[in-house]
């Protein structure tokens, strides 16, 4: 172990194997249909009710579209979990479910409208239409965020991670790709699909979910941190990674362009430094971030406490 983390820049090649298929495919039984209220009338909405309009995204065994309610006009994203998809997909569209159902009245986090099951056996999450789309678009199409915009996002993201650990459910998965935003400037917090909520505070939350860039080194390695991880401090660290990538316009650990395997993220952020943003940015941003980039997880701010940083508040009378 010695000999690894004298390598500051390892360049290993080791692509992480696709998960195997060793469950059988069959649906599993679906909690009961949640009732989804019309804009403008007391009857629930069904599939037929909805008009595809465009596909919004793919991956992890369903695909989010646009859609427009028939009769109200009224729209929405619709996320469709497959019945060819396998257990642990299905679950985690129910634990989805659950959570976003927890936080409907929590304006950082995208609303929730309900859910149902398809005659073909399709489990569909109904939810608010964000028509920015996410950060990681955003950051393709317009390039990097002024300190100016990071505050807002920042401060937005923490109002939403700031609800959500209070009711002791930690996300798990904040990344650009799962921030949203809309025409009206509003950030929100978004796809709960690895989510978990935590029965104690101080619950372990050991399971290997989420996307490894943004994980935290505690949970790349939770043994050499204690033996389990926070995951709410995890939250943090990702948060952090998501404003440096948006301030500089790649992954924070990584070369402009890189193409990196599991491997070397893993060896990146377990055995290499915390990054440093460059000089152009400003002291209040620098030190936001390294509050966010603690190897340590102990050491790292709460959500709440980042909501009073000078970063993001700028009259300390009113944070």
């Amino acid at each position: 172990m010695a000999l690894v983390r004298h390598r500051r820049h390892p360049n290993l090649r080791l692509p992480l194997p696709e998960p195997s298929e060793r469950r059988p495919r069959f649906p599993l039984p679906l909690p009961p249909t949640t009732t989804i209220a019309k804009p403008s009338a007391g009857d629930t909405i069904a599939s037929a009710d909805l008009e595809k309009l465009a596909v919004l995204g793919h991956g992890n065994g369903g695909t989010v579209y646009k859609v427009r309610h028939k009769t109200t006009s009224a729209t929405y994203a619709l996320k469709i979990i497959h019945s060819d998809a396998d257990a642990t997909t299905r679950r985690r569209a129910f634990s989805e479910t659950s959570i976003l159902r927890r936080a409907t009245d929590c304006p950082h986090v995208v609303r929730f409208h309900g859910s149902f099951e398809n005659p073909s056996g399709d489990v569909a999450i109904l939810m608010e239409y964000m028509d920015g789309g996410t950060l990681e678009t955003a950051l393709a199409t317009g390039g990097t965020f002024s300190e100016e915009r990071l505050a807002k996002v920042a401060r937005d993201v923490l109002e939403g991670l700031a609800y959500l650990h209070a009711r002791n459910i930690a996300h798990r998965d904040i990344k650009p790709a799962n921030i949203l935003v809309n025409s009206e400037g509003e950030v929100k917090i978004a796809d709960f699909g690895v989510s978990k909520l935590m029965c104690r505070t101080l619950e372990a939350c050991n399971s290997y979910v989420g996307t490894c860039a943004y994980m935290s080194p505690d949970r790349f390695d939770p043994e050499a941190y204690g033996g389990n991880y926070n995951g709410f401090a995890a939250d943090i660290w990702s948060l952090g990674l998501t404003l440096f990538e948006l301030y500089v316009g790649h992954f924070p650990f990584l070369q402009a362009g890189q193409r990196p395997d599991w491997a070397t993220l893993m060896c990146a952020i377990c055995f290499s430094d915390p990054p440093s943003l460059p000089e152009t940015a400003s002291p209040e941003f620098h030190d936001f971030v390294e509050c966010c980039l603690k190897k340590e997880s102990g050491e790292r701010w709460t959500a709440a406490q980042l909501l009073t940083h000078p970063f993001v508040c700028k009259d300390p009378e009113t944070c």
